[in-house]
């Protein structure tokens, strides 16, 4: 019995025994804690940085670098205006010696008879001087030589240097009106037909009074042509000089009254207004030139209206300046591309028909090729050393 009851107890605690096992085997998860996941290797290459409890991790792939912001250009610092006609003198004379030295070669003739006289007046007026100043330089030229007696070729330049000088008249008044009384600015009125260059002209002479030391403002009111507007912003961002402009075919009059008004609240020295390339033979136009001067005077007086007249177009440009002098009163002029294959002449005959002098000289395409007329400079130019 005993050896019975031994086999059953047996027999229980084995079933006990499996089925404990069983319950473990198949008990629910919840509450266990799994074991961590093995650490993961570091990328190839990429830095490792130290975290707590000593293990390493790694670094997310850097960020691509921030663009570096555009600086803007620095301002430039042009030359001041004084001397710069003396500094581009043998540029002048390399493109306009040929009339001084053909005049020259002629009057150091042996004997000069009415044929030469007759080619020293051809030389002239082919140059553009005009047919009144040419009989007047001539008619003094042979009063002097048969007074004198003698011609040595110094005494020929002599005469010569005079009756030029004489023609450009050296006592005409070119001071460009920048200084003006009261708290107001200057005001410079650009005008001109297309192709003259007067919006690089109008770039160079900011240029030049920033290089005196005047603070400026442009007018970009040639609203026509989208391009005008970014070549004067160029020229103003290169020397710090605001420039005011408008819609692309908007109201030139009215970009002309914001820039004076501009102006007037910068307390800038200056305000040059370049006008749209006009063709005089556009009534319309012209009266819009008109209108642009009328509203400005609104704000501040005109100081200055500069004529640009390309200096290779002769005697065509004299007629362009003869109608622009009946709409606005030109007070002077300024005179492009002398250095090219410009005759030099036109520099008198344009004074004698406007009765205004030539004030500014284009030299050259560098942005400081533009210089204060000086005619004793000119004239030397003209007959070489």
């Amino acid at each position: 019995m005993d050896g019975y009851l031994g086999i059953v107890l047996i027999v229980v605690l084995a079933a006990l025994l499996a089925s404990g096992g069983l319950f473990l085997l198949f008990r629910p998860t919840k509450g266990r804690q799994l074991p961590p996941p093995p650490p993961a290797e570091p990328l190839a290459g990429a830095p490792e940085e130290e975290q707590e409890g000593g293990g390493v991790a790694t670094l997310a792939p850097p960020a691509a670098p921030v663009e570096e912001l555009v600086k803007p250009p620095e301002l430039e610092v042009p030359p001041p205006s004084a001397g710069r006609m003396v500094r581009l003198r043998a540029r002048l004379a390399r493109s306009q010696t040929t009339l001084g030295r053909g005049l020259l070669d002629l009057l150091s003739r042996d004997r000069l008879d009415d044929e030469v006289w007759d080619e020293v007046e051809e030389k002239l007026i082919t140059a553009d001087v005009g047919v009144g100043p040419t009989r007047a330089i001539v008619e003094e030229l042979r009063t002097k030589v048969k007074v004198l007696g003698t011609r040595t070729p110094d005494e020929m330049r002599g005469l010569l240097k005079e009756q030029l000088l004489a023609q450009i008249n050296p006592g005409l008044d070119r001071t460009l009106h920048t200084d003006v009384p009261g708290d107001r600015p200057a005001v410079l009125l650009i005008v001109g037909v297309n192709g003259t260059g007067k919006t690089t002209t109008t770039g160079k002479l900011a240029r030049s009074l920033v290089g005196d030391g005047k603070s400026v403002v442009l007018g970009a009111a040639d609203t026509f042509r989208a391009a005008a507007a970014d070549q004067l912003q160029t020229w103003g961002d290169r020397v710090g000089a605001t420039v005011v402009r408008g819609p692309e075919g908007g109201d030139p009059a009215s970009v002309a009254f914001d820039a004076v008004a501009k102006g007037l609240t910068e307390k800038a020295d200056v305000v040059i207004v370049d006008t749209a390339g006009r063709l005089h033979t556009k009534t319309g136009l012209m009266d819009e030139l008109g209108k642009v001067k009328r509203v400005i005077e609104k704000r501040a007086q005109v100081d200055e209206v500069l004529l640009v007249l390309d200096a290779t177009t002769g005697q065509n440009g004299m007629r362009q300046a003869q109608v622009f002098a009946e709409v606005v009163n030109i007070t002077g002029i300024a005179l492009t591309k002398l250095d090219g294959t410009a005759k030099g002449g036109i520099v008198i005959s344009v004074q004698r028909e406007l009765g205004v002098p030539v004030k500014l000289a284009g030299l050259g395409e560098g942005p400081d090729d533009l210089a204060p007329f000086d005619a004793d400079v000119f004239v030397d130019a003209l007959l070489g050393d």
